[in-house]
């Protein structure tokens, strides 16, 4: 018989009733493989079904790892990687290395490297499933009722299995804009495994992915246009550090168009004729749309088992995780809470503890740190000065610093690195930090520590920095730059 469960309200099992699994988790994701492993650490038979692997994800393709490690977060960080190197050749000539001709770039050898190394990550995936004792299946998994999985191959074929408790994590998929000659664009997927390196890219998005592809093609040498609906990119960041990215990435040679929007795409002889909704015309070898996430759902057959989904597809969890039916829990990007893998990771560890270990752990929110990959990069942890305004009963201070950093004193590289701290006026208490510039997101990982133990300014003050560091400025920005209060408006004054 499955382990009891140990959440107050659940139903008891009839006498005699036994399933074929305690856990069955759909998608092998970062969510699905963390909450499988751990659940089996405490003893409980877990099976977890995935697709087959393939780099681009379609109806019948994933692979173990999901988005972050396939077609994500990892590749894409490797890109990056790639793509910095055109700005260090750049510097290093006042460093008093001569380089001698052309610098070629080989896209072909970084695609191919890239990809042998999702192919062995998602085989470690596969290792760490199997060494945790994780029953393995592939296929697409679907409901049939509240306690029977419905895995489906793409040759027709059905295996049908029963649990006493199934957790979803399948993730989400990128979507397409809804304009004449959509077809012709690709989404981030298609990005990371293009034949050709675009020598022209259009990006249509704001957001984290439009932002790093901008850098990434820049970095590479092609020529990049980012288009985007608000005044400025990265929407939901503070507004302070939007400006310090938007400077950026026009600083690298990117075209940024705020307040435009793509209308209509024609293939043509000479590429992809873009078109704005201004009237404005490009032709680009590559349009990207970059303009969010939806909720992989509607395959699920959810409905079967009385689980409800809002009006964008994302299933409907209380706070630790459990759906509208009682057996069945929901992880990570597929709730749309806060779509980044940790938090995935985070979700399904406390779904684990509380239904296998014993525990009543969920979710903690608070100080979620991030990233966006951009060159260089944006890190930020706890509340926006926008953020902290709305949340705020009194008064806010704002600390913050721009600098050249060292090795841009050298390079002679006219990018400053920008720091900010916004503390609670009347607590003393560090509600949020963020950087903009080299190694952002090591110093943020490290600050989110801080965050997390109920920080305040004073302790930051009297923390001895280590020189010469960018790091040190978090310790030394003892000079107020401004005063904000609950009514008035935030000013930028970088």
């Amino acid at each position: 018989m499955a382990r009891k469960m140990l959440v107050d309200g659940e139903a008891p099992v009839a006498d005699g009733e036994q399933y074929d699994y305690d856990l069955f988790v759909i998608g092998a994701g970062s969510g699905g493989v963390r909450g499988s492993r751990t659940a089996a650490s405490f003893g409980a038979k877990v099976a977890i079904c995935e697709l087959p692997f393939h780099p681009i994800s379609s109806d019948w393709q994933g692979g173990h790892g999901g988005t972050c490690v396939i077609r994500g977060c990892v590749p894409k960080k490797i890109l990056v990687y790639g793509a910095s190197f055109r700005g260090e050749f750049e510097d290093s000539k006042n460093f008093g290395w001569e380089i001698n001709g052309d610098i070629n770039f080989n896209w072909k050898k970084l695609l191919e490297n890239k990809t042998n190394e999702i192919v062995r990550l998602n085989g470690v995936y596969q290792r760490i499933l199997g060494n945790s004792g994780v029953t393995m299946i592939e296929g697409a998994g679907s409901l049939v009722d509240a306690h029977t999985v419905e895995v489906s191959q793409s040759d027709g074929s059905k295996q049908r299995y029963t649990a006493k408790h199934i957790l979803i994590a399948t993730g989400s998929r990128a979507q397409r804009v809804n304009i004449p000659g959509k077809e012709l664009a690709i989404t981030s997927d298609e990005a990371l495994s293009l034949e050709e390196l675009p020598k022209r890219a259009v990006i249509l998005g704001g957001g984290y992915i439009a932002v790093e592809f901008a850098s990434i093609w820049r970095g590479m040498g092609a020529e990049v246009d980012l288009f985007y609906r608000r005044e400025l990119p990265l929407r939901g960041f503070d507004d302070e550090m939007r400006e310090v990215v938007a400077r950026n990435l026009e600083g690298r040679g990117i075209k940024l168009h705020p307040g435009t929007n793509l209308s209509e795409l024609s293939k043509t002889a000479d590429g992809i004729k873009v078109v704005t909704d201004k009237g404005e015309e490009l032709i680009a070898d590559v349009v990207l749309f970059a303009t969010g996430r939806t909720p992989n759902s509607d395959r699920l057959n959810l409905q079967a088992a009385g689980v409800e989904v809002d009006q964008i597809g994302a299933i409907k969890v209380d706070e630790y995780s459990r759906t509208s039916a009682p057996s069945v829990w929901a992880v990570g990007d597929v709730t749309n809470r806060i779509n980044l893998t940790p938090v995935a990771l985070m979700e399904a560890t406390c779904f684990s503890k509380t239904v296998f270990g014993g525990q009543q752990v969920k979710p903690d929110y608070r100080d979620v740190p991030c990233a966006v990959f951009s060159i260089p990069p944006l890190s930020v942890v706890g509340l926006s000065e926008q953020q902290a305004l709305e949340e705020a009963k009194g008064d806010i201070l704002v600390f913050t610093s721009s600098f050249n950093p060292m090795k841009n004193s050298i390079s002679k590289r006219q990018e400053k690195t920008v720091m900010k701290l916004v503390v609670d006026a009347e607590t003393d208490r560090v509600l949020g930090a963020s950087m903009c510039g080299p190694d952002a997101p090591e110093i943020i990982q490290g600050i989110a520590v801080a965050l997390k133990c109920g920080a305040t300014k004073a302790s930051f003050d009297s923390t001895v920095g280590i020189h010469p560091s960018a790091a040190e400025e978090f310790v030394t920005m003892r000079t107020l730059t401004r005063r904000v209060s609950p009514t008035s408006k935030p000013k930028t004054n970088l």
